[in-house]
């Protein structure tokens, strides 16, 4: 599977934003997929995840701020992020695997900069 991510950029404090992955090479539905961060100098650290079937899984931090879907016709994963707050600061990476919400990743796509001015 080759994954495209799309949609960073800069944002301020309090704003919105979201994210798309187009993937690609196999059947997306055969998947489940996920998103993950990583700030400067921090490991890459689990966003939110949706199974094959629709169920979202969150880091506890981030619920209620950030919501993952799937188009499976259009094969892209997205991430709603609302509320953003500087330390939200990182490369986001999506991420196609059994058990992304384990990091039982598959396949990786390339780093999205999201980037939250205070």
């Amino acid at each position: 599977v080759q994954l495209q991510a799309s949609g960073g950029g800069l944002v301020q404090a309090g704003g919105s934003l979201r994210l798309s992955c187009a993937a690609s090479g196999r059947t997306f539905s055969d998947y489940a997929m996920g998103w993950f961060r990583q700030a400067p100098g921090k490991e890459r650290d689990f966003v939110a995840a949706i199974s094959r079937s629709g169920n979202p899984y969150y880091a506890d931090s981030l619920k209620g701020r950030f919501t993952i879907s799937r188009d499976n016709v259009k094969n892209i994963v997205y991430l709603q992020m609302s509320s953003l707050k500087p330390e939200d600061t990182a490369v986001y990476y999506c991420a196609a695997g059994h058990r992304p919400w384990s990091y039982e990743i598959d396949y990786w796509g390339q780093g999205t900069l999201v980037t939250v001015s205070s």
